[in-house]
């Protein structure tokens, strides 16, 4: 698997656990995170805040409360000027 694959999930769904990226793309968490902080690192995902667990619930795998989200962005290379925007500056 490639990091923009993992990007490009994350963008479709734009909230997901690591258990589910664990599944779908078959991969250890350990792994996945390695490439998930190089997403954080260039500000295109964010780990959320640790969901608050059960009353005395021990039997919760830790991945499925760990969260990623997409951050929404505006790229340089999306940014296009309006068409009025555009002629005026010519």
């Amino acid at each position: 698997m490639i990091l923009r694959e993992l990007q490009e999930f994350i963008l479709n769904y734009h909230r997901v656990s690591l258990r589910e990226m664990e599944l779908h793309f078959r991969m250890d968490g350990d792994a996945l995170r390695q490439m998930l902080n190089k997403l954080i690192k260039k500000g295109r995902v964010r780990k959320l805040p640790a969901s608050h667990k059960c009353h005395g619930c021990t039997s919760c795998n830790p991945d499925t409360n760990e969260f990623y989200e997409w951050v929404e962005q505006n790229y340089p290379d999306s940014f296009h000027l309006p068409e009025d925007t555009a002629s005026s500056i010519q």
